[in-house]
């Protein structure tokens, strides 16, 4: 029999001085909006490890994560189908910041002033400030 299921994603928060990193987006869906760099889990792979990959291949910046903000799992956060994201706050150990892979360009954005964002990322965010406001964030 066969059972359909949702695809896994990551999804990177990197904040500094009040900002927020996010990429551009290169291909659709949502190509041209703003969205917190990320990406699919690939089969065998960690979710600590995928989104370390992705934020690499994205933003040419070498993280490590510091803990899991959340689980978004709204069965139409993705036009592409079901997909479960897991949400890290990461750490810069290195790199450049330089737009690769699938970002057209990757910015700092305070987190008062973002653009128009994709997927439900805003709502990720206003979640990651809610925690900031309350101080929970490590």
């Amino acid at each position: 029999m066969y059972y359909k299921s949702p695809k896994l994603t990551t999804d990177g928060a990197i904040i500094k001085d009040g900002r927020i990193l996010l990429i551009k987006r290169k291909n659709e869906p949502f190509k041209g909006k703003w969205a917190l760099p990320g990406g699919f889990v690939e089969y065998g792979e960690k979710v600590e490890d995928a989104v370390v990959r992705e934020v690499k291949e994205e933003t040419g910046l070498i993280t490590k994560t510091k803990e899991i903000l959340g689980v978004y799992s709204d069965p139409n956060r993705d036009p592409r189908g079901h997909t479960v994201t897991v949400v890290f706050l990461l750490e810069i150990i290195n790199g450049k910041l330089k737009a690769e892979d699938d970002a057209d360009s990757v910015k700092f954005f305070n987190l008062n002033k973002l653009p128009d964002l994709s997927f439900d990322h805003g709502k990720i965010i206003q979640d990651i400030i809610r925690r900031m406001k309350n101080n929970v964030l490590s």
